[in-house]
């Protein structure tokens, strides 16, 4: 293994390229994201699925592409929303809609459909209903099954993490161009 990356270690310019690469790669995947983000004005445009809360609509695992641009959500319109304090996005469909005015942004309630009772137990404390402009992230528009259950993995086991960014960095190492 170590004989291998002898002539990377000895040449300091075969060192930089394939750090430069490394650079570029992730840089790559930076501005696609960000792209996205722009593209369908969502924070987090690709959310996974992390509980069973929606089946048999989306299992746990799924990848969902959010789109932000509609200003209104519609009853049984599935919507990703963040909880006020906390960081994990909530997959749920819209139940009811209360319109308070033209210039008030609609507040929503919503509930999984694999659950008996609406999300008021999930929302932040003091809350009873979702703001379609602060609490949206974005509407499902479409989904990948079972993709997203790799990103589950590696949040449920920390040391798979660590190895596989070990296995990217040899193998970014390793290549030659």
């Amino acid at each position: 293994m170590l004989s291998a990356l002898s002539p990377y270690l000895s040449s300091p310019r075969a060192t930089s390229l394939q750090l430069l690469n490394f650079a570029l790669v992730l840089s790559t995947a930076f501005m696609l994201w960000k792209s996205l983000s722009v593209m369908s004005s969502s924070p987090s445009p690709i959310v996974v699925v992390l509980s069973g809360s929606m089946e048999p609509a989306f299992q746990r695992g799924d990848l969902l592409f959010l789109w932000n641009r509609d200003r209104e959500a519609e009853v049984g319109e599935i919507v990703v929303y963040n909880v006020k304090g906390k960081d994990i996005p909530i997959v749920h469909r819209v139940v009811r809609k209360y319109e308070q005015g033209a210039s008030v942004s609609p507040m929503l309630l919503t509930k999984g459909d694999n659950n008996v009772a609406d999300d008021t137990e999930l929302y932040a404390r003091d809350q009873s209903y979702l703001n379609r402009t602060s609490d949206i992230i974005g509407s499902v528009r479409g989904y990948v099954p079972a993709v997203g259950y790799v990103t589950i993995m590696l949040s449920e086991h920390p040391w798979l993490k660590t190895v596989m960014l070990g296995l990217m960095g040899v193998m970014v190492m390793l290549q030659r161009e």
